[in-house]
């Protein structure tokens, strides 16, 4: 079975799941293979529900204490030793004669916003969690997209070593039935035999590669592992005009609005700001409010009083805390300048290395490849006639085989080279 250019990602990954014991091939294009890995990836459905526990530590830091209750001093009987045979505490509603027991509520009061500045640092949090989500899926995404090239590359090269391969077969067919007519020497026919095997060799090799190339996709798209995926040939070309328009200077400023780890840097300076504000409310201390009722415990049978209890900050003043936030202030603050150091030279690095790999693609003049082509074909040809020698033949055939390669690769480089390019901005500039 073969399903092409399927926008229905859902439909793909339950018809596979449930024929998975079959090996059914999928062809996907880039656009297509990155929406399923956006949507089924497990890591980034994972890192996605930090972001829920980020938020759950933020509601919980916004609650209030729970009060608390006590009961105590309960006499579940007097003796007549104890009382004198008397009446000591009369009874509540003709029960409980002679009986004590008293019952307390206390509720904690937290002073000096503590609770608003917990929800603050919490909420810095939240955001550190969902930066910390996007710097996954940045980092997952430059993986991806590289796979896809690979994968890409991979396709391209068997396609080309395939079709020289038909083409040597049938040359070799030829000489063989030459040579059992004693046209043509044996050793001719060998060396053909042994080009065949030198093609058959590297599908071999090729195969292999791209099955390692799938099988990191199929992980990071969540797809059945018996599954054959194959990635359509849009997008291995990138446009690189798009390039020429962008300006260094630009590029980094775009990258310190877009990079999650930039924004990390930043709200580890906030978190810091929020924890030194919440560890100085902690030199305050809390008020705990309390309500009692007595019943036979003191001069009056039935006693309600009210209190109020406050520590005295002679020793604890929360000094360590408040030293420790105040230095993740300095600290970030050194970490955010060196992690804008990095993006610069990121972004430098990346904008160089990218300008070289279209400078080299643009050497190779854009008729080359069909020139190449239509060359073989002749030589093929004037070979099959025997105008040319098999040394000469076999010669231009390495050849053309190292020039396809080498322009495959110069491909491969400039789409490598465009995704390092986003991966160091944090956005898609080149797409």
């Amino acid at each position: 079975m073969k399903v092409t250019r399927t926008g229905k990602h859902i439909f793909i990954l339950i018809l596979f799941s449930l024929s998975a014991g079959a090996q059914d091939t999928v062809q996907l294009s880039r656009e297509e293979a990155e929406a399923i890995f956006l949507q089924e990836n497990l890591l980034l459905i994972a890192e996605k529900l930090n972001v829920s526990k980020a938020e759950a530590m933020t509601t919980q830091a916004g609650l209030w204490p729970n009060p608390s209750f006590a009961v105590d001093q309960v006499n579940l009987w007097a003796t007549e030793a104890q009382t004198g045979g008397q009446e000591v505490i009369p009874p509540i509603g003709g029960s409980f004669a002679n009986q004590q027991f008293a019952f307390e509520i206390e509720q904690l009061i937290l002073t000096a916003g503590k609770r608003k500045k917990a929800v603050a640092v919490e909420e810095v949090s939240v955001e550190k969690s969902i930066q910390y989500f996007e710097e996954l899926l940045r980092n997952l995404k430059i993986e991806f997209r590289n796979q896809l090239t690979e994968l890409q590359y991979l396709q391209f090269g068997k396609r080309i070593y395939e079709n020289q391969l038909q083409s040597i077969k049938q040359l070799t067919a030829a000489y063989e039935k030459q040579v059992e007519q004693g046209n043509v020497p044996q050793g001719e026919f060998i060396r053909l035999k042994a080009v065949e095997l030198e093609l058959t060799q590297q599908i071999h090799e090729l195969n292999g590669e791209m099955n390692e190339a799938r099988k990191e996709l199929k992980v990071l798209m969540r797809l059945p592992a018996t599954m054959m995926l194959e990635i359509t040939d849009e997008g291995y070309v990138k446009d690189t005009e798009q390039f020429k328009t962008l300006f260094l200077n630009d590029i980094i400023e775009m990258a310190k609005s877009h990079r999650p780890d930039y924004k990390i840097a930043g709200l580890e300076e906030m978190y810091f700001t929020k924890l030194y504000a919440y560890e100085k409310a902690q030199r305050v201390p809390n008020l705990t409010l309390n309500s009692a009722y007595d019943r036979g415990g003191s001069a009056m049978f039935d006693f309600v009083g009210f209190g109020l209890a406050i520590d005295l900050p002679f020793f604890n003043r929360n000094q360590g805390r408040i030293k420790h936030a105040r230095i993740g202030i300095d600290q970030s603050n050194i970490l955010r300048e060196q992690k804008t150091l990095e993006i610069e030279n990121d972004i430098v690095f990346s904008y160089q290395n990218l300008s070289n790999a279209i400078h080299f693609l643009e050497e190779i003049e854009p008729g080359y490849e069909a020139a190449l082509d239509e060359l073989l074909t002749n030589y093929t040809k004037n070979f099959t006639d025997r105008t040319i020698g098999m040394l000469e033949y076999l010669d231009f055939l390495d050849a053309y085989l190292n020039n396809k390669e080498i322009i495959l690769e110069a491909w491969k480089d400039v789409n490598e080279k465009s995704e390092e390019l986003n991966y160091a901005v944090g956005m898609d500039l080149i797409k």
